[in-house]
């Protein structure tokens, strides 16, 4: 006698297998983007500032330290070398899609900051934000 479908039971292991696969995924995502940021640098005070409610990305995160090296992802670079990440970033995705977050120490010279700004400029993308924080911790 053969058993109708209907009467056969869900297998629910492969759905659970998939769900638990999602979660590790997420958390091991959000541990590298919290990673990539550089958490030694103080932030200069924003209080009246617009907090940001969504994130592209594709926004690149530029961090100078105190000393003005410039930083991607922890990864130090010069100007030029941050040069060649932009451009890449610009004929990959289009100038228009790249936003560029410059974290600048509280304590970086604007000289620091505005050879990073020239770099954005160089190759193309307009769309730049200073990261500051609104309240101290």
């Amino acid at each position: 006698m053969k058993r109708k479908l209907e009467d056969a039971p869900m297998n629910m292991t492969p759905m659970i297998d998939v769900v638990f696969q999602l979660i590790i995924f997420f958390i091991t995502a959000i541990d590298m983007q919290r990673r990539d940021l550089d958490l030694q640098l103080k932030l200069a005070m924003a209080p009246h500032g617009k907090p940001v409610t969504t994130r592209n990305p594709l926004t690149i995160y530029v961090d100078v330290d105190q000393q003005g090296r410039i930083s991607i992802g922890g990864v130090r670079m010069t100007t030029d070398y941050l040069y060649v990440v932009l451009r890449k970033a610009v004929n990959e995705f289009g100038q228009r899609n790249v936003p560029v977050v410059i974290r600048g120490d509280m304590k970086t010279s604007h000289e620091d900051i505005r050879k990073v700004m020239d770099a954005c400029s160089r190759a193309g993308l307009f769309t730049v934000l200073f990261a500051a924080i609104q309240e101290k911790a």
